[in-house]
């Protein structure tokens, strides 16, 4: 049947790991994680062939046990077939028809950037990146927002936090190796509980929805849901519904405020490179409140923004893939059905495309003269079929909220602690948070 990938036999593994085994291996090399071998696939010519040149071959999610007590088959992110095919579609032209990538959903994000400089004013600690970032996903959504201090939302905020945290411990990693042991495993029945809690407020939501329910007057996603249930199609059903919502809520949260977290720690390990962002948005915008027409104008600004989502990198093994026919990837046959890891890291640290690739380093993304340049090795959204759907949103999210941000404050380390002493190591989970840490905002005008 042809060459198989090379690879070695593994307990369990993590990113540095397979990043290492590739440099032994190769760019395409296998593990075996219990019964269970795994194709691994890293850097960026070897992940632009599998899933953009072949991305029909490399876009089913594989079927794992925490895959498929989690998601079940429903919902957007960990279905596979006609399922994900319809809810794609539905949840793609959905999100352009209540603003993303447009004005409306822009003066949303700049009503939210007001809310949150207020609690920078005042506030301690808590989830200001995650209420403020969640907000504009509910408002898509659900048509509403949350206070910061709404007991419901912080909870809701705390459950997918936690998952998003659990879903990547060596304890699950373990459970899809060996589901016999899931019993005895407290990550699996947390992950779970948290799961239907979610998916209880979701279904107290939509019936609310349903009561008020007008098809000329749709105001949400949840509406535009319920309108498609109306018809005849086999998938616009509850467990569907409830399940792309809280898709879509986890990953309009997580990954965006994660990375705004890494970017004001960034910022203080160097505050040259803050300075120089406030230089340029004070000569663009002045005080006035900066908006995406902006961002043409402030390329130094949009290379930092880019810059902090590839060094943070904070999505570095990605979601798992599946192959959905025998395909032949570099030389190697991959037969149907095996579990694949395209290793985004890989190719945000491929030293063939990045000049330094492990230091943080805004010119990646600037020309000679100055001007942003769009690299083809920037993925932190992933590539081909299962891309992010809602890359375009998040992208106004961190070019508003950060520049919005730096124009009114400086933030430094707070007293007793120096550029030095701050700790870039990540937190472990599906995605790689910054450890926790203090700082200063001290306000500019």
């Amino acid at each position: 049947n042809g060459l198989h990938p090379p690879g070695v036999t593994l307990f369990l593994t993590f990113c540095s790991v397979e990043f290492q085994l590739s440099k032994q291996y190769g760019p395409v090399f296998s593990i075996q994680m219990g019964p269970q071998k795994t194709v691994v696939l890293t850097g960026y010519e070897t992940l632009k062939e599998a899933l953009v040149n072949q991305a029909d071959s490399f876009a089913d999610r594989p079927i794992v046990p925490m895959f498929q007590e989690f998601g079940r088959g429903f919902g957007l992110t960990l279905s596979n077939g006609e399922n994900w095919k319809v809810m794609r579609r539905f949840a793609l032209s959905t999100l352009r028809d209540y603003g993303m990538g447009k004005k409306t959903i822009e003066d949303r994000i700049i009503e939210e950037c007001s809310v949150l400089i207020k609690k920078f004013e005042s506030y301690e600690g808590g989830f200001l990146f995650s209420s403020a970032v969640a907000n504009i996903i509910v408002a898509i959504l659900l048509d509403k927002r949350f206070d910061y201090e709404d007991s419901t939302y912080i909870r809701l905020l705390k459950l997918v936090s936690e998952n998003t945290r659990l879903v990547g411990s060596s304890s699950v990693l373990l459970y899809n190796m060996f589901p016999a042991l899931g019993f005895l495993l407290g990550a699996r029945k947390t992950i779970i509980q948290n799961r239907d809690e979610v998916f209880a407020f979701i279904n107290a939501t939509f019936i609310k929805h349903l009561r008020d329910l007008d098809e000329n007057d749709q105001r949400s996603f949840i509406d535009s849901f319920l309108i498609r249930q109306q018809e005849t199609n086999a998938y616009f059903h509850n467990e569907n519904l409830k399940t792309v919502v809280a898709d879509l809520f986890g990953a309009g949260t997580e990954t965006t405020s994660t990375t705004l977290r890494w970017g004001l720690l960034l910022m203080m390990k160097y505050p040259e490179i803050q300075i120089k962002v406030q230089e340029e948005i004070a000569k663009v915008v002045g005080s006035s409140q900066p908006r995406i027409e902006h961002r043409t104008k402030m390329p130094y600004t949009d290379a930092v923004v880019h810059e902090i989502q590839r060094f943070a990198d904070i999505v570095p093994t990605n979601l798992p893939h599946s192959t959905t026919t025998d395909v032949t990837l570099n030389g190697y046959f991959i037969p149907k059905g095996t579990h694949i890891i395209p290793l985004l890291s890989s190719v945000l640290h491929d030293e063939s495309q990045w000049e330094k690739p492990h230091k943080f380093y805004p010119e990646h993304f600037l020309n000679s003269d100055g001007k942003f340049v769009k690299r083809d090795a920037f993925m932190p959204f992933s590539a081909g079929r299962r891309a992010c759907v809602g890359e375009t949103l998040a992208k106004m999210e961190l070019f508003l909220f950060f520049t919005t941000l730096l124009q009114r404050f400086t933030f430094q380390p707070p007293p007793g602690t120096s550029q030095e002493d701050l700790d870039l190591t990540p937190a472990v989970g599906l995605t790689t948070p910054p450890m926790p840490y203090q700082l200063c905002a001290l306000p500019r005008f």
